[in-house]
């Protein structure tokens, strides 16, 4: 059966991290769409280059089942994630975060990803690495210091320059 992964994209999302998904992705032929963590499709990288996804995240509600894991794509997420958290796209965000990891799906990100899956109450004791910033904002679950973390169904890198490290796992768990 062949895989598919719904990948979560913020705006702006940091182009390498994302990018890296989707090459490892292209690579090992596992499927997968991108949904903008936004009011639409069009989204930019941290670096000003103009992206189109395949959805926004209003999209991804009620379709935990139709995917093996859900990828969180960092970029200046959690500063921007901060001044709009009431906002529709970030309130769809955390529902479907919550969806995901009640259905036992695989939860991968980098940077921020292991910071929204504590907002979204899904990480209970469960390892992960987060970028410096945020590790102690982390309370439900366990900020590590490692470069990389995988804890039962939860596989995350601490920033975009070790997230090469992480995306080993993710393919392997998504095998």
């Amino acid at each position: 059966m062949a895989k598919r992964v719904a990948v979560v994209a913020v705006n702006p999302v940091n182009g390498l991290g994302l990018f890296s998904y989707l090459e490892a992705f292209f690579e090992h032929k596992i499927a997968c769409e991108v949904f903008a963590v936004a009011p639409t499709v069009a989204i930019r990288t941290n670096s000003g280059i103009a992206l189109r996804a395949d959805g926004v995240v209003a999209d991804l509600r009620r379709r935990a089942g139709e995917y093996d894991a859900l990828v969180f794509a960092c970029g200046d997420a959690v500063p921007v994630f901060a001044q709009h958290a009431s906002e529709p796209w970030n309130v769809q965000l955390m529902e479907v975060i919550g969806e995901f990891a009640a259905a036992g799906k695989i939860m991968a990100g980098h940077c921020g990803a292991g910071l929204l899956f504590e907002l979204a109450g899904v990480i209970d004791g469960r390892r992960v690495a987060s970028h410096p910033m945020v590790q102690g904002l982390i309370r439900r679950g366990v900020a590590s210091q490692a470069d990389f973390e995988s804890d039962g169904r939860f596989i995350t890198a601490q920033c975009e320059h070790t997230l090469p490290a992480m995306i080993p796992l993710l393919l392997g768990a998504l095998e």
